[in-house]
């Protein structure tokens, strides 16, 4: 069977993530973590990629990022690993593949699931037991919403005003949300959506995101209107 095309698309935030090949070590040491968010903040701002949160684990990472075009995801994350292998395989004296192929992403409803993904995006330290909260992981974006400093490497989605009238109104509430966790059936669910690559959202917004493209957004028998991802 032929392999789908990525979907992407501008304007709609997706949550990529990136795997170490054979979940391999993708970072050994502080200044790998931090030439990565180097290299991602560049090609960022190349390719008109706004990055809203990541997370850097020691075998792959996640994004949910917005793109202002339609090449600017992918030709992003196509520079950003290529510059990172060889950074790395520099550095650890090796050859040879780190990526695990190609990124796996899915388009988000932004009023449904957004903040939702960061969470789940922030919590992927706690699960992986590597951290007791979120806040005691230093490689995330996490920091940055609930006022421990400023990330120059985040834009902020606007629907992050939604969470409060002031700054610390805005921090309190994100930091709650994220402490009251991600609910299990949409933490599968979104997880399942990045890495098939279907759209993740309500039925009515998949149905009206398939009108957009001609690459199916969901999964569906052929010749047959493509069936909602439910969460």
């Amino acid at each position: 069977m032929a392999r789908l095309p990525r979907l992407t698309l501008p304007d709609y935030p997706h949550h990529v993530i990136q795997r170490g090949n054979n979940r391999q070590a993708t970072f050994v040491r502080a200044a790998d973590y931090q030439r990565l968010l180097d290299l991602l903040d560049e090609n960022a701002r190349l390719f008109e990629v706004a990055i809203h949160a990541y997370v850097l684990m020691n075998n792959h990472f996640h994004l949910l990022a917005t793109p202002q075009t339609a090449e600017g995801l992918p030709l992003m994350m196509q520079a950003l690993g290529r510059r990172y292998v060889r950074y790395f395989n520099d550095a650890q004296g090796r050859t040879g593949t780190l990526w695990e192929g190609r990124y796996k992403s899915t388009l988000i409803q932004t009023d449904r699931y957004l903040l939702a993904c960061m969470a789940y995006i922030d919590l992927n330290p706690v699960r992986a037991g590597m951290v007791a909260q979120a806040a005691d992981y230093p490689w995330s974006s996490h920091g940055h919403y609930i006022g421990r400093g400023t990330d120059k490497l985040v834009t902020p989605h606007a629907l992050t005003w939604t969470l409060g009238n002031t700054p610390f109104a805005r921090e309190a509430a994100y930091a709650e949300l994220v402490q009251s966790g991600v609910n299990p059936v949409q933490q599968l669910a979104l997880t399942a959506a990045t890495l098939r690559g279907w759209a993740f959202g309500e039925p009515d917004f998949v149905a009206d995101l398939q009108k957009r493209t001609q690459r199916r957004v969901s999964k569906g028998q052929a010749g047959r209107p493509a069936a909602a991802i439910k969460p």
